[in-house]
């Protein structure tokens, strides 16, 4: 671990040139932000809003205060001498050729595929593996800067259409259009006002059910979406003559989507009041009448396979860590488990395939595959080719072999090929690199959080690396949602590990990386562990020699985000560097805005005495206090991110810029044309890293030294 640096530059083939000095750089004056006198009273607690006004992302005012705050932060950003190099380096990190695991529909083999730079990939097809491939669908055509992304996929039973969705800017909002296999041509099928969701096709393949809302009458991107409904949709037909298959109008804040079994026999409703819970309804197919299979939302119930009138499903039911179970649909009352629970191994999910389940598992925040027979007996422990995150166990009924990714934090994803009958796994395509993985190592580490509780995280570095605490650290997490970090890999890491940077990924409560338990102690009253869990990892890295407070930048987006803000309000003495990206600020009005309202089962709502009282004294926003030096902050967001709506960050910048006690830099970075994050081009995913290690190296006082890389 403590390998002298010339031999890991020989190692490496790499040079480090030019240590730049550091240069100060003033912090421009704030944009004007007035501070209204609008107030709220929640149970008798006066709660004020001063920024009220910025919510409304339509006014004239929010638009002029957005172009002077990015004004303000491309004026501090372009005074970083090293910033252009970070964005040459990541733009080299970033450019090699990214395939997908293949997958076979139809006459054909499809793979998505990006030759390094391209701001969408690609999918192509191929009738034999190796063969000539040609574009199937190509989402760079779709808008001259990339900004229209792929957002769902799915081919019909029969393998003759494709239904895909795609967004544009970012948003959630999703249109569906329908292609042709045998031509490529575009039918006329146009499917309009789909949020989180895509086509689900009938077993005859005429047509598909999905998941839609009325057309907003006004705040396309911040108005509240209420009374999802699903349709199924005939091919050749208008969107206006689509069935209405379900509907709910006592729920107007409920989730609904459709699963038909592959037979034709059963369709299901999948029904969730949130992000978590959920109920599932089912009828056959020649009736109207839906009747609930499972109650209430308690639990969690994910649909695997229908066959001979019998359900398999995944559930937390009697199973934190979750099982697998076979219900009777001819009579509900027998229902019994085929695959167990495991004790301390968390059951992910199950896929159909080649006449096999195939359990993804998750031990300590990493993947493990079980192939078993549908009497629930085990067949094989897949033996797996490496550490790390695994994709693609899935495929077609019928299939004697699949495809599957793994990754982790030094090795992009590399596909093998699996046999099914053998359970032998062989090399398929790996990555051509312009880095050498093994100069850098991955451990494992656990650390004791303030309440005594043992948690994970993965710590990456290069392995020359000395623990002398003046290394500069990125600590990111996220907690919460049932969301688990597992092994992946990030161009920009390998960037900050390359200048001596500590990359570390925390587990912490919220996600489900160990079971229902572990979501539940990071969710409603119990979020604060989520926070002293954060917390708690960054006091083990400064302890342990890893970095110091002086050098410790931590990241998070989405809840991640409110991880950051809520630990940066609490422990300003803890962090150099605070990097919330996309975060939800404000808790006490998510809730009123798009889909904000399906997040209250995991955070509880400000509408709530007992709820307000917890989420107030952890929100972002209304714990910001005058006077205090809070660490330098790069606040990252988008202008149509209508998922977590940008006044959470506007809201939470303009609050720290003006009570800002320190020298440390307020600085918001609000992008154009983007959202949340997901489909974002690699254009201005390069763009946005780069500006966000330039920030943090600056403020870490790391100088950047660029990579020779022609030896």
């Amino acid at each position: 671990m403590n390998r002298p640096y010339l031999l890991l530059l020989a190692l490496a083939g790499t040079t480090l040139i030019s240590c730049n000095r550091m240069k100060t750089i003033q912090v421009p004056p704030y944009p004007a932000a007035e501070r209204s006198e609008v107030t709220d009273n929640y149970f008798g607690t006066t709660v004020a809003d001063p920024y009220r006004w910025l919510e409304d992302d339509r006014s004239e005012a929010t638009a002029a205060w957005v172009a002077a705050e990015n004004a303000v932060t491309e004026q501090y950003l372009a005074q970083i001498p090293f910033r252009d190099a970070i964005r040459e380096r990541l733009t080299q990190l970033w450019n090699y050729p990214k395939q997908g695991a293949p997958f076979h529909k139809g006459d054909y083999y499809y793979y998505f595929y990006n030759d390094g730079l391209q701001n969408q990939a690609i999918l192509y097809r191929t009738r034999e593996l190796g063969g000539e491939a040609e574009v199937f669908l190509d989402p760079n055509t779709l808008s001259d800067d990339g900004t229209v992304a792929l957002t769902s996929l799915a081919f019909s039973e029969d393998g003759r259409w494709c239904a895909y969705g795609t967004a544009a800017s970012g948003s959630d909002w999703m249109e569906l259009r329908v292609k042709s296999t045998a031509d490529g041509s575009l039918t006329d099928d146009r499917i309009e006002w789909i949020k989180n969701a895509g086509a689900v096709w009938s077993p005859d393949s005429k047509g598909f059910y999905y998941s839609a809302y009325d057309a907003p009458e006004s705040g396309v991107y911040s108005s509240q979406n209420q009374f999802q409904k699903i349709y199924y949709h005939r091919l050749g037909t208008p969107q206006r003559a689509d069935e209405l298959i379900y509907t709910d109008p006592a729920h107007p804040l409920r989730y609904f989507s459709a699963w038909p079994s592959d037979d034709g026999r059963w369709l299901f409703i999948y029904a969730s009041e949130g992000t978590s819970g959920s109920e599932l309804l089912y009828r056959r197919t020649d009736e109207k009448q839906f009747r609930t299979l499972f109650a209430g939302f308690d639990n969690d119930y994910s649909p695997v396979d229908c066959r001979d009138n019998r359900l398999y499903y995944v559930t937390n039911r009697q199973a934190p860590n979750n099982a697998l179970r076979c219900v009777n649909l001819l009579n509900p009352q027998e229902d019994r488990v085929v695959i167990p629970e495991r004790d301390s191994t968390l059951l992910e999910g199950v896929a159909a395939t080649g006449g096999y389940l195939f359990a993804s598992y998750l031990e300590d925040a990493q993947s493990q595959i079980a192939q078993y027979n549908y009497d629930g007996t085990l067949v094989r422990n897949v033996t797996l080719p490496d550490i790390g995150t695994v994709s693609g166990f899935n495929g077609e009924k019928e299939a004697h072999e699949l495809f599957y990714a793994l990754t982790n934090y030094t090795t992009p994803e590399t596909v093998y090929r699996y046999d099914i009958a053998t359970g032998e796994s062989t090399l398929y395509r790996a990555p051509e690199l312009t880095f050498d993985p093994a100069d850098f190592v991955t451990e494992q580490i656990f650390y004791t959080s303030k309440d005594g509780t043992r948690v994970p995280m993965f710590v990456s570095h290069r392995r020359d690396i000395r623990l002398d605490g003046s290394n500069p650290c990125y600590l990111y997490a996220y907690g919460g949602f049932q969301i688990n970090l597992t092994p992946g890999f990030n161009p920009s890491a390998v960037m900050f590990m390359e200048q001596g940077g500590i990359y570390c990924v925390a587990n912490l409560r919220g996600g489900s990386e160990y079971g229902e338990a572990w979501h539940r102690a990071g969710m409603l009253e119990n979020k604060q562990n989520v926070f002293d869990d954060f917390i708690a990892a960054a006091e083990w890295l400064i302890t342990n020699g890893y970095t110091s407070s002086e050098k410790l930048a931590i990241a998070g987006g989405s809840n991640g985000g409110l991880l950051v803000g809520a630990c940066e309000v609490q422990r300003p003495d803890l962090f150099a560097v605070c990097l919330p990206a996309v975060g939800v600020m404000d808790m006490l009005r998510y809730h009123r805005f798009t889909i904000g309202w399906g997040w209250a089962v995991e955070y509880g709502t400000s509408e709530n005495e007992e709820q307000f009282r917890y989420i107030y004294r952890y929100s972002p926003l209304h714990n910001i206090r005058k006077g205090t030096a809070y660490p330098a902050t790069l606040i990252t967001t988008a202008d149509h991110d209508d998922r977590v709506v940008p006044a959470h960050s506007f809201k939470f910048a303009a609050e720290l810029q003006h009570c800002q006690a320190g020298e440390a830099p307020i600085l918001i970075r609000i992008e154009s044309n983007a959202g949340h994050g997901a489909g974002k081009p690699t254009s201005k995913r390069i763009a946005e890293a780069a500006d966000v290690f330039a920030f943090l190296f600056q403020n870490t006082h790391t100088p950047y030294k660029p990579v020779d890389t022609r030896h």
